[in-house]
């Protein structure tokens, strides 16, 4: 329970490194990588059609990450606005049950993340095209629905299909997209690994909170699927992942030293082995932490092998 002084009162009374630490986790900082590595890997994509323009990367990247990081905080608000937050709950999550930090705080830093996003979109479509405008308020849009709204997304079977397809296949598509001016099949299919990823992120973190999920009412893959289905499913996606790496050699998309993202298979294996027999949530948070560092490993691997192939 919340002491009896207010947020405010209490937010105001942490000393000034514990203060930093609160307003760094309530970024989720663990979950920014799933920003970075899409802008990354569509801009070296972009690199073998020719050169690149660094500022568009750069915006395309800070305004990804901002995004991102408003998403976790429409994740926080809503949650504590529905209830399913306490200062019990397990995970990064809590800024506001167990940290004192003020719901409108976080909902308006948000905003302004996503204002300031907006604001760089504004530079993006200037150098290269107005639609990416559009798509770009559909991306915004989908994070503030995916917590947000009279039927959030993430309570939804959807969860996992949408935040792969948007961090994904679109980031990754939008970035390609402002350096070369045009879209490729290729890009497509780079994007898929990336996209099963994240959402393998997001089952995880669903199978972790299956239980007190199912009492919410939520309707989420993982429920669906049950505790061992899930598990199974998680381990189907980080295989076809990797067969999707052979898929790009087979093909002529990369050469064979796009392999080196195979070093990333232990904390795969990792990860499902770490679910398996779990029950209680803190005892999956090993698990959930794994599936992340296998969607940075992976992704940072498959960035540096796309590029040392682009030199080869």
């Amino acid at each position: 329970m919340i002491p009896p002084h207010t947020h405010a009162e209490h937010a105001s009374s942490l000393k000034p490194d514990k203060s930093w630490r609160i307003w760094w986790m309530l970024l989720r900082p663990h979950t920014l990588t799933a920003a970075f590595i899409p802008v990354t890997i569509g801009t070296v994509l972009a690199l073998q059609e020719g050169s690149i323009n660094y500022g568009l990367f750069i915006a395309m990247l800070i305004a990804s990450i901002l995004i991102q990081a408003a998403t976790n905080m429409f994740n926080e608000y809503f949650d504590y606005k529905r209830g399913l937050d306490n200062e019990h709950s397990v995970g990064i999550g809590g800024a506001i049950v167990r940290n004192g930090v003020q719901p409108s705080t976080v909902l308006n830093l948000a905003f302004t993340f996503f204002g300031i996003s907006i604001l760089l979109g504004i530079y993006i479509c200037i150098s290269s095209s107005w639609w990416i405008a559009v798509v770009g308020l559909v991306c915004m849009a989908a994070g503030y629905f995916y917590t947000g709204g009279p039927v959030p997304i993430a309570y939804t079977p959807l969860g996992e299909l949408v935040a792969g397809f948007f961090m994904g296949v679109v980031i990754i598509l939008i970035s390609f997209y402002i350096q070369t001016g045009t879209v490729t099949f290729t890009g497509f299919l780079v994007s898929l690994p990336v996209s099963i990823l994240v959402g393998a992120i997001l089952l995880a973190n669903n199978i972790r909170d299956l239980e007190g999920d199912k009492q919410n009412g939520r309707r989420t893959l993982a429920i669906l699927l049950g505790r061992k289905r899930a598990i199974q499913f998680l381990g189907f996606m980080f295989l076809t992942s990797y067969l999707l790496v052979f898929l790009f050699i087979g093909m002529g998309i990369s050469s064979a030293i796009i392999l080196v993202v195979l070093l990333s298979v232990p904390k795969a294996y990792q990860a499902v082995k770490a679910f398996i027999g779990k029950k209680l949530p803190i005892e999956m948070m090993p698990a959930m932490k794994a599936t992340a560092q296998t969607n940075t490993l992976f992704g940072f691997l498959l960035a540096i092998g796309l590029f040392l192939s682009h030199l080869m």
